[in-house]
């Protein structure tokens, strides 16, 4: 596949969900970078705005295995994985395969299952693949998950440990749309009626597992120079000297970075990449795996702002 080739999937790809989702071009966007750097997406915003649809269009543009799992806080590790169940006529325990056992996971509502249920997924995101009595089982290389959560309400909701956050590559924040959006929102429900849960049904597949491994070895391709590569650990490091963040990032994030780096070159017709890719990406790269410090949370300083201070602070380089 070349990178025009590339182009060309991509843009049926963000028409397609553009169909169903109107205004939210760069959340798509980010989207697809995160799909081929073979990353994960937490998708983060108030009700009633299009998350859920948002994943669900996502999913149905792409040729692949969907899952679904709506998050409670009765909800086991099992729900969630699947259990051996004993089969008396064969004597033998079977496998039912749980939700996880999909290409396209959307983890609706995740932050209202407790810290074990939610744990159930970290060796899903990490690996991909997963431990059932013992036993290892794949999850395929096209697995990733897209994530919703509530920022608004708290009540019966449990914080994403770190380490789980930290198997995230992106923190999408959604806001409601800008006026005029709402008005075509508005519009285009109104000349077609809304059907809940049927709205993706009409999109076409644009991408198979096949097209998905061929973009991917494409995306492998782009190149990245040292300095780009000093660029990011730069970054990455300045977010751990930093006076304003108590814990900085990880070296998980500066390889995450540099993927989507690559995935961000691709997508704009690019074999190599340049610094505005890097910076692009920064802020919803390292927005939840930094932990602010105790005066940045009494100036009520947000993670987006002091990671645009360092961005402003760390020269890129010419």
């Amino acid at each position: 596949m070349t990178l025009d080739a590339l182009r060309d999937r991509t843009e049926s790809l963000r028409t397609e969900i553009g169909r169903t989702v109107l205004g939210q071009e760069e959340v798509v966007d980010l989207m697809l970078v995160a799909l081929f750097a073979r990353g994960h997406v937490l998708l983060e915003g108030p009700p009633g705005t299009a998350k859920t649809l948002l994943a669900r269009s996502f999913a149905a543009a792409l040729a692949l295995d969907f899952g679904r799992i709506q998050f409670t806080p009765d909800l086991m590790p099992g729900d969630v994985l699947g259990t051996s169940i004993f089969d008396f006529r064969t004597n033998t325990f079977v496998l039912t395969k749980g939700p996880v056992f999909s290409q396209v996971l959307l983890a609706d509502e995740i932050n209202r299952a407790p810290p074990k249920t939610q744990a159930a997924l970290l060796q899903a995101m990490s690996e991909r693949k997963v431990s059932i009595d013992g036993s290892d089982h794949s999850l395929g290389s096209e697995f990733i998950v897209v994530a919703t959560q509530n920022p608004i309400e708290q009540q019966g909701t449990y914080p994403l440990p770190e380490a789980q956050l930290d198997r995230f590559l992106f923190k999408i924040v959604i806001d409601f749309p800008p006026e005029e959006i709402e008005m075509a929102i508005l519009r285009q429900h109104a000349a077609a009626p809304l059907e809940a849960g049927l709205e993706t049904d009409t999109l076409a597949k644009v991408l198979d597992a096949v097209a998905l491994a061929e973009t991917r070895a494409v995306v492998d391709g782009i190149i990245l120079k040292d300095d780009i590569l000093a660029y990011i650990l730069r970054l990455i490091r300045a977010t751990r000297e930093s006076p304003e963040i108590a814990f900085g990032a990880s070296t998980r994030a500066a390889d995450a970075l540099a993927a989507a780096a690559r995935a961000t070159a691709a997508l704009s017709g690019r074999d190599y990449a340049i610094p505005d890719d890097v910076k692009r990406l920064f802020v919803p790269a390292l927005r939840h795996r930094i932990v602010l410090g105790p005066t940045a949370e009494i100036e009520g300083r947000s993670p987006d702002q002091v990671l645009d201070n360092i961005l402003n602070q760390i020269e890129a380089p010419r």
